[in-house]
This record gives structure tokens, C-alpha cells and sequence, in this order.
């Protein structure tokens, strides 16, 4: 099991340990760094940055949002920055939800989530394997757009620049067990954001056939400390804010996931709490339990132990949520 820092998206600003952990992370042999966007920073200019300032370290977006782009413009970015750091992009997507979608991107949700997004990957494989101009009769990415407004002027075209590699790796975020097993199909890795590894039926039958050489990278908050409840609230923060503001109370796809991982009444008071206001008592009415399976906190004996778990099963790179140089170190050592 490969290791990989997740730096996120920024807060109220930009982060000023965001290279430096990077940097650590490469010297300690991480495999990957990934950077995140919601609606805030985006993901590919903090990457780029830390692609200019390391060497080896790959470089992924966990992930880069469908709405935020067309395809095209996605691809754009991804063989720019591939050329740039001397191939070392992996592109993750995600398609968010309707709040985010239709409140931030101004745009509708699609009807058919999974056709959008199978059309989505296949737009930018095209742009990436540069065999001919890119072309989709698709019916949410069209190419070229043949809508009722068109000019009729619109003509296939394929990339100016050449690629530097036409198989650069594209994962997707995925939740819903149709929405993995179509990740499984059409794309070469997987970017759980909750994964318990002993619960992996949660994500649906497709888990335990997957392809060989499919990457499966989750995100997990890792903390070496003294005091595991504590260490958790960090991770219950992240958890009330997701489960609580990250869609509406009828729509909300990280709700239904804790739901199916044995959570659902306390993911509903989640909601429930959060969207009235009451955001501090959302987070304290995370389960520790359920903070502590998708996580790895506490003393260094702990997290050894737990970490058998997550290398006994599917994960091929864990993406390690860590804000301090001696978590990053203390895992690559029990990792190695």
C-alpha cells in the first residue's frame, strides 16, 4: 500500500505548510500528493505550485469538480501540468452534488448522473489520446454542440498540443454502489471519501472484483496523539460539515453513505442539527465509532495495529489527511 498526502482545499485562505508538507512527503518516499476544490481555491493552482517546487511526487486532484469545467478544459489542464512536472498528474473527478452544482457552478444537476460522468471521462480520454478530433453525441457533453442555440459553426477539433501521455490515470469519487461499479468499468482508479475497511460490501459488489492494476485511494484523517477522542474531533468537524451542509436534508449523498454504514438515525440528527443552526452540537453527534473506523488516530501502537486493516484489503494508496510533519513521518515508518 502506497501513501499519499491529501493537502485538501483552503479555508479562509491559502496555507502556508501546504509546500513544506509536500516537500516532507516527498523526501519520506510518498507516492502522491492531491490537492481538493469545493467553492473556494480550485485544485489545479495549488498543484502546479507544488509540482514547480518537488521533483518525484506524484501529483493528483481529489478531487477536481465535473461542473467546475468542460471535459475539455479539464483535459487542458491535466496534459499542461503532466508536461510541466515531467508526467507525474493523476486526475481525479468528482461530480458533487445539486447544491453545489446548481448553487456554486450555476448549472443544472444532470438528470442522469451516470451518463454525465461516463461522458465526462470519455471526452477527456479522447482529448488525452489525441487519435482524432473529439467528438460525442452525448447528452450532456456534447462535441461539438449541436444545441438549439448553436450557430451550426462548431467543428470537431483534437488538441494543439501533443499529450505527454495518452493513458494518464483517471479516478472518480464515487458513492452509490451503481456509481463504483461504473467507476470500476470506465476508469483507472477509485477515490473512496469514507472507507472502512471492514465494510467494504457498503460500496456494493463491484468492490470485490476489481480489475488488476485499479487503484483504490481513500482519504482517511490520520493523527498520532496521546488522547484518540480528542484526535477524532477533527475528524467528526469534517464529518458534520459533509453529512450536515455538504447538500439538502433530502438530497445528500455523504448522509446516505454514513446511512448504509449502519449510521442512519444519527446521520438524520446530523442533518438535522446542522441545518438548523446548531452546527456545534452536528459535530458532537458524530458517533466516535463511526469517526474512528474511516480514520487513524491516536498513540503509535494504535495506528499500527489499525493499519493492518487497511493494507489487508483493497486499498492499493492510502491518502492521508495530515496536518503535521511527525504524523507524516511515524506513518511512512509503519507503513514501510
Amino acid at each position: 500500500m502506497r501513501l499519499g498526502l491529501a493537502l485538501g482545499y483552503w479555508g479562509r485562505g491559502p496555507s502556508s505548510d501546504q509546500v513544506p508538507l509536500a516537500l516532507e512527503a516527498e523526501r519520506l518516499g510518498y507516492h502522491s500528493v492531491w490537492t481538493a476544490e469545493s467553492w473556494g481555491s480550485d485544485a489545479f493552482t495549488p498543484l502546479t505550485w507544488i509540482a514547480a517546487q518537488t521533483s518525484t511526487i506524484r501529483l493528483g486532484t481529489a478531487v477536481a469538480q465535473m461542473a467546475a469545467r468542460s471535459p475539455t478544459t479539464t483535459a487542458m489542464h491535466a496534459l499542461t501540468l503532466d508536461h510541466l512536472s515531467g508526467g507525474r498528474v493523476m486526475l481525479g473527478l468528482g461530480l458533487s452534488g445539486p447544491q453545489v452544482v446548481e448553487g456554486w457552478y450555476g448549472r443544472p444537476f444532470p438528470a442522469s448522473p451516470l451518463t454525465a460522468t461516463r461522458e465526462y471521462v470519455d471526452v477527456v480520454r479522447q482529448v488525452l489520446r489525441r487519435a482524432g478530433p473529439v467528438e460525442s453525441a452525448g447528452r450532456f457533453h456534447p462535441h461539438p454542440y449541436r444545441g438549439p442555440d448553436a450557430t451550426g459553426l462548431g467543428k470537431p477539433l483534437k488538441p494543439i498540443t501533443h499529450p505527454l501521455r495518452a493513458g494518464l490515470p483517471v479516478l472518480l469519487g464515487a458513492e452509490g454502489p451503481k456509481n463504483v461499479a461504473q467507476t470500476v468499468r470506465i476508469a483507472d482508479g477509485w477515490l473512496p471519501l469514507y472507507w472502512a475497511p471492514s465494510r467494504p460490501e457498503v460500496y456494493g459488489p463491484a468492490v470485490a472484483d476489481l480489475p488488476e492494476g485499479f487503484l483504490v485511494a481513500p482519504m482517511a484523517q490520520v493523527k498520532v496523539c496521546d488522547d484518540v477522542a480528542a484526535g477524532l474531533l477533527p475528524v467528526k468537524a469534517m464529518l458534520g460539515f459533509y453529512i450536515g451542509g455538504m447538500g439538502h436534508a433530502a438530497r445528500n449523498f455523504h448522509a446516505d453513505l454514513m446511512a448504509r454504514m449502519g449510521y442512519e438515525e444519527e446521520a438524520r440528527r446530523i442533518q438535522e442539527l446542522f441545518l438548523s443552526g446548531r452546527r456545534e452540537e452536528a459535530v458532537l453527534a458524530v458517533p466516535d465509532a463511526f469517526a474512528d473506523e474511516i480514520s487513524l488516530v491516536g498513540p503509535r501502537e494504535r495506528i499500527a495495529e489499525r493499519l493492518e486493516s487497511w493494507r489487508g484489503g483493497p486499498v492499493t494508496d492510502l491518502l492521508a489527511l495530515a496536518s503535521d510533519p511527525h504524523t507524516l513521518r511515524i506513518l511512512a515508518e509503519l507503513n514501510s
